[in-house]
């Protein structure tokens, strides 16, 4: 059974949809779990022009304080508990490889359409990683 789990996280209001799915995966097999949050580069030329200091700074400091809150809700060591920056799907299979993951969590919308045909990040990491990938279709908005 799975002995290594890294949930990936966009910290948005699913990510409680998907704590229970997390939880009670870690319950059924006992495997160490470790969490991952992706902020995408920003293009800093754009945000100079227009006076605002150090936004991805500040959305990394956000991220860092969320997923600590999320990690405290799963009782996850802070030493198991990632924050990147860069491309999402590149960042979140690197770091799967690194914990050694086995089994990687994230959520999934299901998308119709063009957006279907762009993909998605899920989509990008279930055919990208090395371990089994569990996408937890998420509830769809109204």
């Amino acid at each position: 059974m799975y002995k290594n789990i890294l949930f990936a996280t966009d910290l948005t209001e699913d990510t409680e949809y998907l704590v229970e799915k997390v939880r009670s995966m870690r319950g059924y097999t006992g495997a160490k779990l470790s969490l991952v949050h992706v902020v995408e580069p920003l293009p800093g030329y754009s945000y100079a022009y227009l006076g605002i200091e150090d936004i991805e700074g500040q959305l990394i400091d956000e991220a860092r304080q969320s997923i600590e809150k999320l990690a405290a809700k799963l009782n996850v060591d802070k030493s198991d508990i990632y924050v990147e920056v860069g491309p999402t799907k590149t960042k979140i299979l690197k770091i799967a490889e690194d914990v050694g993951a086995d089994l990687l969590i994230c959520g999934s919308h299901g998308r119709h359409g063009l957006s279907l045909l762009l993909g998605s990040t899920a989509n990008a990491i279930l055919h990208g990683a090395k371990c089994d990938v569990l996408t937890v279709r998420l509830p769809e908005l109204d």
